[in-house]
């Protein structure tokens, strides 16, 4: 089984990427949904996370309101890294399980979707980093679009994250989105004829 690791900055077109590698065959395993899961209420992380940041972040009904969390966090570092400390070796685990179940499905592509694969630590479940990128102009309009974020509130969550130059030196592929939905089918499409090519259980080379 191949694992490709898929991750890029906010508004870089990961999601669009995954979906064309979904529509081309690959199982998508996005790290969102396991974080979804991870704060479901009364688990080991929402007690931890709740401890941490308060009843506050909580809705009525008991779940992690993740606007009101990120609202925290996001242009707080010491927020920012309190809560990965919590999260980030929990949903390794997750993560490693499913994977683990894939392989034993005989499943021959898995995409693991995540924005913070380098700075979790989660390289090492991976065969192959594809990063996605785009100008910061772009980011910006699509994350106007998408969101209807303000231009601080969109510089404060790119300025949280690794910088686009230090995702691409971990990089054994890059993936510019910004072109046309067409043209990036396209380029998505030869990257997966490419792995089709090599084989699945070709081993990445070094980084």
């Amino acid at each position: 089984m191949k694992v490709i690791g898929l991750t890029g900055g906010i508004g870089s077109g990961k999601s669009t990427v995954s979906q064309f590698l979904a529509e081309l065959g690959a199982v998508i395993l996005n790290a969102d949904a396991v974080g979804h899961e991870a704060f479901k209420p009364d688990t080991e992380i929402w007690h931890k996370v709740v401890a941490a940041f308060g009843q506050q972040i909580l809705t009525p009904t008991g779940n992690i309101d993740r606007k009101k969390l990120g609202e925290i966090v996001f242009g707080n570092p010491e927020s920012l890294s309190r809560l990965n400390q919590i999260m980030h070796p929990r949903m390794y685990d997750m993560v490693k399980a499913q994977l683990e179940e894939y392989r034993q499905q005989g499943t021959r592509v898995v995409v693991l979707e995540a924005p913070l694969l380098l700075e979790a630590g989660w390289t090492p479940l991976v065969d192959e980093i594809w990063v996605t990128t785009a100008p910061k102009a772009t980011v910006l309009k699509r994350l106007k679009e998408r969101s209807g974020m303000s231009q601080t509130e969109s510089l404060t969550r790119i300025r949280s994250q690794l910088s686009p130059g230090e995702r691409v030196k971990h990089a054994d592929v890059v993936i510019n989105t910004d072109c046309s939905l067409d043209e990036l089918k396209v380029k998505v499409k030869e990257l997966w004829q490419r792995l089709n090519r090599e084989g699945t259980n070709r081993p990445a080379a070094p980084r």
